[in-house]
């Protein structure tokens, strides 16, 4: 009998081609680890309020409102909420067509998109058109909505930072491109060097591929650096020379956590740099709820700036974004609110700055005591976060290690971060789920772990550490580098 259309055999290969390591094999065990009553520290993914970060209140109470309006006629509801929620649930419920449980516009609320388009000026001195901001269901759809458009078979390329958040890879298997790898240089601080881009494509054409767009995530994911003004520029010079649309992933623009290298936008350092720049080289932008002292990552809300899109490509990707309807209309009322904060004089602001002060103060500290934590172990070594949620430190695994993770049939950094997560309950996901230069290993866990049990878990991961490489090594004092 043939096969049908959905048994394994016949189905797309796109799909069976798609890896995400993110939520694979470590995640997976992980679970039934805490199936079978193991605590489990799942370090894995950004998912701030599954870590115990507390929501912001304002916020909350806003979208509360807006889902049950009916308490806005309640007599009584001056006694619960401050009346700055309630005018802003007002305010949010006047810009739907029916509450929060219609459709919107396919591109989302225009009013709501209007208040993106003035948070993009305030941060970048220029202005924003709401016609060229679709919102999104979490930033992750705008990145395959706009992929899609820009991969039109095998024979495209996408130059994609390595290490890389999986969210590329992946879409970039399911649509039948081609990802084009430049690597990042550790010794560093993950920096870019355009020689190596300029390799990359040459290498690529080589192939046959014609590279079309470029992938830059800032703050890094799972690296943690922030591009300079300086290191922008070139890269936009870089897109306007091989005339590349340049994706701009910035979802991490408010988890900074040093001084030196402030978030800087794709957007603004191509407006300052002025013509031809500014009118030729096509940039796609993105942001999210799901990050910064939000952390709203189930709420699903994001959007994309489109910046010298010609308008009959902009009609198309509305075509497209019309399939799915609407985008979630809650979490836009949530990217609203982001965009659009609260005012000094408003009777919430203060316990606003309050809340979101005190993550961020607590995620910098974090971010010290989890690179701190990690260089003080044997044969470990790890570049500082500066930005976004996660630490990529590197693991120098002896040789006798990895010809154990072969006779286990592990990728050796797979079978270090499973022993890891057996001894410790910390899940983590290996760097191979990133990709690394060859022989070279990495585990990306984030720094999410509550201030207070943070100590704990350093200190587990290290005793795990260092047994590990006592059992694994010939002698000590391996070298860390």
């Amino acid at each position: 009998m043939a096969p049908k259309a959905l048994d394994y055999e016949s189905m797309n290969e796109n799909v069976k081609k798609v890896q995400y390591a993110v939520r694979g094999e470590l995640y997976l065990r992980a679970s039934e680890l805490q199936k079978e009553g193991k605590k489990i520290i799942f370090t894995n993914v950004g998912n701030p309020h599954a870590l115990g970060q507390r929501p912001l209140t304002f916020p909350r109470q806003v979208v509360a409102l807006c889902q049950a309006p009916f308490l806005l006629d309640d007599p009584n509801v001056g006694i619960v909420f401050p009346a700055d929620a309630i005018a802003r649930a007002k305010h949010y419920l006047s810009l739907t067509s029916g509450g929060l449980g219609a459709y919107s516009d396919s591109r989302g609320i225009p009013g709501v998109r209007k208040e993106v388009a003035e948070f993009i000026e305030r941060r970048d001195g220029y202005p924003s058109d709401p016609e060229l901001i679709f919102l999104t269901d979490g930033a992750s759809k705008g990145v395959m909505q706009t992929l899609n458009c820009v991969i039109r078979g095998e024979g495209d390329g996408v130059l994609v930072p390595v290490p890389q958040y999986p969210l590329y890879s992946a879409t970039i298997s399911l649509l039948g491109g081609s990802l084009v790898p430049y690597y990042l240089e550790e010794t560093a601080n993950w920096g870019l060097d355009i020689n190596d881009l300029q390799q990359s494509v040459a290498q690529a054409r080589s192939k046959g591929i014609t590279v079309r767009a470029m992938v830059i995530i800032n703050p890094g994911n799972p690296t943690g650096q922030c591009l300079s003004e300086a290191n922008l520029r070139e890269i936009l010079r870089f897109c306007y020379q091989e005339n590349l649309v340049l994706l701009g992933d910035e979802v991490y623009q408010q988890n900074i956590y040093q001084d030196e290298r402030p978030f800087v936008s794709s957007k603004k350092v191509l407006m300052d740099m002025g013509l031809p720049f500014s009118k030729e080289v096509q940039l796609v932008s993105f942001h999210t709820v799901s990050k910064g002292y939000w952390g709203e990552c189930g709420q699903r809300g994001g959007y994309f700036e489109m910046t010298n899109i010609p308008p009959k490509t902009v009609d198309e990707i509305y075509k497209i974004a019309s399939i799915a309807l609407s985008p979630n209309v809650p979490a836009q009322i949530f990217m609203g609110l982001m965009v659009n904060p609260l005012k000094p004089g408003d009777i919430s602001y203060e316990q606003f700055v309050r809340e979101s002060k005190g993550i961020l103060e607590s995620l910098r500290r974090r971010a010290r005591m989890m690179t701190d934590g990690f260089n003080s172990c044997r044969n470990v070594v790890c570049n500082f976060t500066e930005g976004a949620m996660y630490s990529f430190p590197q693991i120098r695994l002896p040789p006798k290690a990895i010809e154990a993770a072969k006779r286990a049939g592990k990728v050796p950094d797979v079978f270090y971060c499973l022993r890891l997560l057996e001894a410790t309950g910390i899940s983590t996901v290996p760097g191979s789920g990133f990709g690394q230069k060859e022989g070279i290993f990495h585990l990306r866990t984030t720094i999410l772990p509550a201030e207070e049990d943070m100590p704990a878990i350093m200190e587990s991961f290290k005793k795990f550490n260092d047994e590990f490489m006592e059992q694994y090594e010939d002698y000590r004092g391996y070298s860390r580098m």
